[in-house]
This record gives structure tokens, C-alpha cells and sequence, in this order.
């Protein structure tokens, strides 16, 4: 089953010089334009905020994961109560991890075998095993638009034997995933594992490809490897995933990864930085990063970003951010989490919109040329001070 119910994706411009691209994925939960960031909201909730707060924000899809609504509050308690969607009030799409990830995050608490991942519950030291089929079935329970095959994810570093050996697997799994039913609504997309190793890349790609799954992911990236290896690993393989299908980047990342996937031709991107980097007072901004626990900005009157318009800059100072930050207040982490979400949502319009006028690499080159005039500012007040 392919590109079937009420999902489409279409590619509306692509660079004529390049990869980069505009599209639009449209679900039975509304429409996403990408290139598109999806903040996460592992258990069912974007942290501190409001489903309202990331709408305003500019988000229309959202990532939660498999893994840890099953554990609690469970998937067929959601699904009595009519799914993720209603659970946690998202009128939204939905993009479910199939809880893969796990095996790295949690590795002490896993047992790898060819039927599936046995794990040990954090919550309450349970043993489980998910496989494949189970692993699927889940998500159909949830409900989400987007559903991720089971993988293996290995660690890194891993040797080539043992990452081969996950390609291996992953793709064993995700025969298995392709062949369970699901609703008319759901798309399934495949994962492509292989470490920094370029071959075993290529040869997960194609065996995926030939699956005819509805989109593909990168996965395994950004695990510790070298920035110009991650971004060599899509180079590698972004000309053999088929262009009508949407290319996801999973667990990725900065800013400016996020515009050099875009250049590669990616279209979907997650991560828990701007949400978790809220939380330890790590603003982001048109010029850099604002760390708002500093003693510079005690007394500084002005909002975090001054292009900014997000509802925090249109009222609040760097010295009263500060202060809720040191004064450990839930006001704070949540002003600063709406704050980076914010700057996420316009810089993905940002990109969509260059890459529409023909103005990419234009944009590219201010986006990094205003940064390093912000870190030599940085760096000359930490000199003088």
C-alpha cells in the first residue's frame, strides 16, 4: 500500500541549481508545507505548552512517540478515547516514532533478537517485548498520520560488521511493518540505517526503496559522528530516494543543519533542541544564541531578538527572561520554549520562501554571515569583560 487515502505530497518548486525544494504533504489532519520542522511531544504533550501555543506558533505536525505512550498511559486506553488526536486535544497531524530510537537511548535496558526489541520498562522494570507487527500496531491504535517502521538503530561508534548486520535487520523489519493493516488515513515510512558508512547506506536505501513504502527517513544520524560525515551520509543517498516521496531527517537539529538538509533536499525534520534548549535558557535568535542566565543581560530592556515577533518579544526583556529563569519560575521555561518555537516556525517560512523566489544561496550565505559577526561580538565581550 502506497500514497493511499487522503495523504498526498506534491513538489511545487525545486531549485534549478540545487536540491532544495518546496512541496506541501497533505493529511486527513490538515496540510503541512515543507520544507517542515515538527516539534516533539514524546508523550503526547510538547513540553509546557498548549496545543493552541504551537499552533501559533506556526506548527500543523508534530511528532509523538510510540514507545513511551505505550508504556504509559497505554496506546488502547488512547485509542478508547478516540485516538491521540482528541487525547491530547492536536487538530494537527501526527508523525509516530516507532520507539527504535529507544535501542540507543536506552540501550542497558534492551535485548536486540530477530523478532523485535526486548525492554525492560524504565517506569517500572516490566519486561516487553516489541516487535515489528506490534510495534505497527500501536501506532495504528494512536492513530497518527505518519507512521515510522521498526529499526535498528545501532550506537556510535559501531563497526562496519555490526552496522551491517542492523541494515540487515532493519530491513527484515520493515518488510514485516509494510505488510500489516492500517487505516486508510496512515502512511508508513521506511528508515534508512548504515552508520557513516557509505556503502551500507546505499545498499539500506535500495532495499527500502524497493519496498514502495510512502516516504523515507534518514535515521542513525547525529549520534556523535562528525558534522561533515552526517552531511556527507545524505549527499550519499538523497539522489536515490524517489523525489515524490517526502525525505525525513530524524532527530536533527541546529539551525544550521536544518538549512544544510534543506540544500540536500530534505523536506521533514524533528528535534528536542529548541523545546529542551528553552528549558536550560538557550535562546535562539536571527543573529545566534542568547544564553539568558548571563549577568549581561540583568539590566537589557530589549527583547531576546529584535526582528523577532513572536508574543514574547512583542512584551517581554532580556532582564525579566533572566529572571524567571534564576528564580527557577514555570513562566520562564515556558516563554522560552513558545520563544524558540517561534524562531523555528519563521525560519522554516524563511527557507520556504527563499527557496519559492530563487534566493536560497543567498539566504544561506547571510544566515551563516550574521552569526559569525554575533559570535565575534560574543567573544569580543567575554575578552573585555
Amino acid at each position: 500500500m502506497s500514497l493511499s487515502g487522503p495523504n498526498r505530497f506534491s513538489i511545487h518548486y525545486t531549485l534549478p541549481s540545487g536540491h532544495a525544494r518546496v512541496g506541501q504533504l497533505s493529511t486527513s489532519h490538515g496540510e503541512i508545507d515543507t520544507p517542515a520542522f515538527m516539534p516533539v511531544g514524546s508523550h503526547g504533550t510538547v513540553k509546557g505548552l498548549d496545543p493552541n501555543d504551537v499552533r501559533e506558533c506556526g506548527f500543523h505536525l508534530i511528532l509523538a512517540n510510540a514507545y513511551h505512550l505505550f508504556l504509559r498511559p497505554g496506546h488502547e486506553l488512547i485509542e478508547s478515547l478516540g485516538g491521540l488526536h482528541t487525547f491530547m486535544q492536536w487538530p494537527g497531524a501526527i508523525l509516530t516514532d516507532s520507539g527504535g530510537y529507544q535501542m540507543v537511548s536506552l540501550a542497558d535496558l534492551c535485548k536486540i533478537t530477530e523478532e523485535g526489541v526486548g525492554f525492560r520498562s524504565h517506569l517500572d522494570g516490566e519486561w516487553h517485548l516489541l516487535s515489528p507487527e506490534r510495534s505497527i500496531a500501536i501506532q495504528v491504535a494512536l492513530g497518527s498520520d505518519i507512521m515510522m517502521v521498526l529499526d535498528h538503530c545501532p550506537t556510535f561508534p559501531s563497526t562496519e560488521q555490526q552496522t551491517r548486520e542492523a541494515v540487515l535487520r532493519t530491513t527484515r523489519w520493515a518488510k514485516r511493518c509494510a505488510v500489516v493493516p492500517r487505516k486508510e488515513h496512515q502512511w508508513l515510512f521506511g528508515i534508512v540505517q548504515g552508520g557513516v558508512f557509505a556503502q551500507l547506506r546505499q545498499e539500506s536505501t535500495h532495499e527500502l526503496v524497493n519496498l514502495n513504502l510512502d516516504g523515507f527517513a534518514l535515521g542513525g544520524l547525529s549520534l556523535g559522528e562528525e558534522k561533515a560525515a552526517m552531511l556527507n551520509m545524505i549527499e550519499t543517498v538523497v539522489d536515490q530516494l524517489p523525489s515524490s516521496r517526502p525525505r525525513y531527517l530524524m532527530g536533527v537539529g541546529l539551525p544550521e543543519d536544518i538549512v544544510e538538509g534543506v540544500a540536500r533536499g530534505l523536506d521533514l525534520f524533528d528535534c528536542v533542541i529548541p523545546t529542551r534548549h528553552g528549558r536550560t535558557g538557550w535562546l535562539f535568535t536571527s543573529t545566534g544564541r542568547v544564553l539568558i542566565k548571563q549577568a549581561r543581560y540583568a539590566r537589557d530592556p530589549n527583547p531576546i531578538d529584535a526582528e523577532c515577533r513572536c508574543p514574547v518579544c512583542e512584551r517581554f526583556s532580556r532582564a525579566y527572561l533572566r529572571h524567571l529563569f534564576l528564580s527557577h519560575e514555570m513562566l520562564g521555561v515556558r516563554l522560552n520554549t513558545v520563544h524558540n518555537l517561534w524562531y523555528y516556525g519563521s525560519l522554516m517560512k524563511e527557507l520556504r520562501h527563499a527557496i519559492r523566489e530563487n534566493k536560497f544561496e543567498a539566504y544561506r550565505k547571510d544566515f551563516y554571515r550574521r552569526r559569525q559577526c554575533n559570535m565575534n561580538e560574543m567573544l569580543t565581550q567575554e575578552v573585555t569583560t
